[in-house]
């Protein structure tokens, strides 16, 4: 008897062995075949391969929220050496441009016809009230900035800016000193790459996975995974290995754009920036699995993985708004916006320079998020299966 269990058991141990390799065998089939359908579409291969590092360059170098060449006009009864000198501290900077002097009266014909956005109007006695100022003696205002009010970037900005440069040292002595950390330069690149990376790795990757199921249905091939003998976890999980290398790729391509073309710091540690990323990517590709597995046609999983998902990502996810200046209810509705929590995290990576194990709270949300959407995809795809 002992000796017919222990055969027994060797031979169950023999079916095993090899009903394991005939699955695995499956499942590398499965992915093999997945994968040259994706390699022998070239135009969606482009169109992947393309679309994040034109996104990347158009909001690195095309959309900046800095800005660059006020035109500036001057109204001055007396062009004494303090006015001379101010003057010529506007005219090198890179932010303004010189448009030269005019007359009082024709302030409002310059900033109506938009030849100039904003005019500075010196005092009279603007040397003498200047050496008051150093003195620590109070004075009167000494130079007024007519601005114009149409555009308020432009117009804080210009604000902001012509009272740092005419007034320099006096401004600093008789009111604050100012230390700006992490982006001294206020370089919008900084703040734009993080949020470019947060969409392009959720659009992109939810957009190649959400059309792969419903392309087996609509092409008829649905029915051959029905009969086939892999599990559906191992069908899922082969239809997202060809997506997760190709989104590796670009995963990689965009970090070398941001450092060497953008260059965007990476000081909290390349490696701690890749592996979150790699988070994220799975997260994406988990959405879009589920996407797919609800969606009945192509055209119905591109419109919820494409324009569904942007618009919560541009408004809710600290991209381009703070989202701390939100009304309550909408800055509680992005905590379910998965772009909100990589987007913060890989700031406080690339530009403040923490580590990953100081981004912990947002990982752990992550990783929650892949394991709920990866499994909401298993139990949507068994229910087509049955």
């Amino acid at each position: 008897m002992p000796g017919q269990w222990t055969e027994s058991f060797v031979r169950w141990l023999a079916m095993q062995k090899e009903e394991t390799k005939v699955m695995n065998n499956n499942l590398l089939s499965l992915i093999k075949k997945e994968s040259l359908h994706i390699l022998r579409d070239k135009r969606t291969m482009l169109i992947v391969m393309l679309i994040p590092v034109l996104l990347m360059i158009i909001f690195g170098f095309a959309i900046s929220t800095e800005v660059n060449n006020i035109n500036i006009a001057v109204v001055a009864s007396e062009r004494t050496d303090g006015v001379k000198d101010a003057v010529s501290r506007i005219a090198h900077n890179d932010y303004f441009t010189f448009c030269g002097y005019i007359d009082q009266d024709r302030i409002d014909e310059y900033l109506r016809s938009g030849k100039v956005g904003t005019v500075i109007v010196f005092a009279s006695d603007f040397d003498r009230r200047m050496e008051q100022i150093y003195a620590g003696i109070p004075s009167k205002p000494i130079i007024q900035l007519i601005v114009d009010g149409s555009n308020v970037n432009t117009a804080s900005a210009s604000i902001a800016y012509l009272q740092e440069i005419l007034l320099g040292r006096a401004s600093q002595q008789a009111m604050f000193e100012t230390r700006m950390l992490f982006n001294p330069q206020m370089k919008s690149t900084y703040n734009f790459v993080p949020g470019t990376m947060g969409l392009i790795f959720i659009l992109v990757c939810a957009i190649m996975t959400s059309v792969s199921i419903v392309r087996e249905k609509e092409v008829g091939t649905m029915e051959v995974l029905l009969v086939s003998p892999v599990r559906p976890a191992k069908i899922v999980f082969a239809k997202m290995v060809p997506y997760f290398v190709i989104s590796c790729v670009v995963l990689i391509m965009i970090l070398l754009l941001a450092y060497f073309m953008l260059h965007v710091p990476m000081s909290g540690g390349v490696w701690g920036i890749f592996t979150l990323s790699l988070l994220y990517l799975l997260l994406s590709l988990s959405l879009g699995l589920l996407v797919s597995t609800v969606a009945k046609t192509q055209t119905a999983a591109l419109l919820i993985s494409g324009m569904v998902m942007m618009i919560p990502i541009l408004l809710l996810s600290g991209m381009l708004f703070p989202i701390e200046n939100m009304p309550k209810f909408f800055e509680v509705l992005s905590n379910i916006v998965p772009a909100r929590w990589y987007i913060d995290a890989i700031r406080k990576m690339m530009i403040q320079g923490s580590p990953l194990i100081a981004v912990w709270k947002e990982s752990v949300i992550l990783l929650g998020m892949t394991v709920a959407f990866f499994g909401l995809s298993l139990i949507k795809f068994n229910d087509k299966l049955e």
